[in-house]
């Protein structure tokens, strides 16, 4: 396991202070407000430790209120909304300073048999043959301002090894794409047998590429590059069947919609055997800076 892991798997091993409230740390992001995927993934790592092992996430829906502050502790208060015979309902709310900076609900159910069908897994190239977030973000070192967001970019995905299928929006700037991405991701590193940090971390990650698509359509490159200025609105996933964050899972991501300001990003998350595990949609502020 990589030394980066470690470090993500104590972040989201919240400190629980009284009876559902937890407290949580930040570290260092790509932009100076911490990053949505780890908040998202520790409200549901406080969540489901209000909730009977026998019962694993397949739904959460939230809403990322104000920026978070990288520099100062975030305490999650757990809601027990509900205890039924099959389902168990949770909200969570993140607060930082004596304001909330986020708002998360979670539904948890224990194992059914029921129909099964699912929509196909698209065609992907082996995860294998790409080259790492190492081996990549280098070759686009000239398009960002900041000498130092490389490094910066490589750091924050240590954790988690990354691939793009086709050049990521940095990559392309000014040549507007078809709306859509793929990315192969999987942890560096083996994870416990806990169906809960699996279901944690793939959180993590789903908010690291999904408005992708929305800048492709454009042809612009990122916050990174500066030609836009975004954040998280919303967050949705269900989690349809077991799946393993340590193995290679395909985000196959695509922006049906942008307007007003805001951008839609929805995806399927599949895994290397082209069972569907998880379907994820986020909305996002996505602005052209004014001159």
């Amino acid at each position: 396991m990589s030394s980066a892991l470690d470090s993500l798997l104590d972040l989201l091993d919240l400190e629980q202070i009284e009876q559902d409230i937890f407290r949580g740390t930040s570290r260092s992001a790509i932009v100076p407000r911490v990053f949505g995927g780890q908040v998202a993934a520790q409200a549901l790592v406080a969540a489901g430790r209000t909730v009977p092992a026998d019962r694993t996430a397949h739904s959460l829906h939230s809403y990322f209120l104000r920026m978070g502050d990288p520099g100062a502790p975030i305490v999650y208060s757990v809601d027990r909304i509900r205890d039924g015979r099959s389902f168990t309902t949770r909200r969570v709310v993140a607060v930082q300073h004596g304001q909330p900076i986020f708002h998360l609900s979670a539904s948890f159910q224990t194992h059914e048999e029921g129909l099964e069908h699912q929509a196909a897994m698209p065609p992907a190239p082996d995860p294998e043959t790409l080259p790492t977030a190492a081996q990549m973000l280098p070759r686009y070192a000239d398009r960002f301002s900041d000498p130092g967001i490389v490094d910066r970019m490589i750091e924050a995905r240590a954790a988690v090894d990354l691939r793009y299928v086709d050049a990521p929006p940095f990559g392309t700037v000014g040549e507007p794409r078809e709306p859509r991405s793929q990315v192969w991701f999987r942890t560096n590193g083996k994870l416990a047998d806990n169906p809960l940090l699996h279901v944690c971390m793939a959180t993590y990650v789903s908010d690291m590429t999904l408005l992708d698509s929305v800048l492709l359509a454009h042809g612009r490159g990122g916050w990174t590059v500066g030609d836009v200025v975004g954040a998280s609105l919303d967050h949705a996933m269900w989690f349809h069947r077991p799946f393993r964050a340590d193995e290679w899972l395909l985000y196959d991501q695509e922006s049906p919609s942008a307007s007003g300001g805001r951008g839609l990003g929805q995806a399927r998350i599949y895994t290397q055997d082209g069972r569907l595990a998880i379907t994820v949609i986020q909305e996002g502020v996505v602005r052209v800076p004014r001159g």
